[in-house]
């Protein structure tokens, strides 16, 4: 954890907090990996996309809080921390049947369910179809994407209407320079989820080879 807040901190004064415009690190790790910048999916096409209409932030904040305070990695956000991350976020409800996010695109953004239920599916090499996961409320994805900059590696489609929160790489980059300690907290939590839902994720794969 002192090592990612030190980083964050470092990043913060290096570029200087007086210009959030030029305080950017997981928005410019997208152009680190060498690819077209026309490939990037931001949230903002992505909503208009599917349809994704406003939802208040006075609901989507509560709804966010209720649910981390009962996740065993989040819960280490207090409600105050959960507060002030909330103006980071964008929340949002989604119909059914909609791509949230998709196998093989470049996003920026990560999502948090916060009703409703998604299904993460990816389709293997050899042409396999492979439900991974029907996620729950409080479930996170795209993490991966948001801290890399990587291609997604499955797609994300909602089975019901769906209200969600969105974090961007803007957002937080934003969040990294007005409150880095906010921010390597969420970085260093997200590294955790992120670390288990992978094993349970390769656990899977190596089964379904067999």
């Amino acid at each position: 954890m002192k090592g990612i807040l030190g980083l964050l901190k470092s990043k913060s004064r290096a570029k200087g907090s007086d210009d959030h415009a030029d305080s950017v690190f997981f928005t410019t790790a997208f152009a680190g990996q060498g690819v077209d910048s026309a490939m990037l999916v931001p949230w903002e096409a992505r909503a208009v996309e599917v349809g994704a209409k406003r939802l208040p932030a006075t609901r989507g904040g509560k709804l966010l809080q209720a649910l981390w305070a009962k996740d065993k990695y989040m819960a280490h956000l207090d409600k105050d921390a959960v507060e002030r991350m909330e103006r980071f976020f964008q929340f949002a409800a989604i119909s059914a049947s909609r791509d949230v996010i998709r196998q093989e695109e470049y996003g920026n953004f990560m999502v948090v369910l916060l009703n409703g239920t998604i299904a993460v599916d990816r389709v293997q090499p050899w042409g396999e179809h492979l439900r991974l996961a029907e996620t729950r409320p409080g479930d996170i994805l795209g993490e991966m994407s948001l801290l890399d900059s990587g291609i997604r590696f499955s797609s994300c489609t909602t089975l019901t209407d769906c209200e969600i929160a969105v974090l961007s790489a803007e957002a937080l980059d934003e969040m990294m320079t007005k409150d880095p300690q906010l921010a390597a907290s969420l970085v260093a939590l997200l590294a955790r989820r992120l670390s288990q839902r992978l094993r349970v994720v390769s656990a899977r794969l190596s089964e379904g080879q067999k």
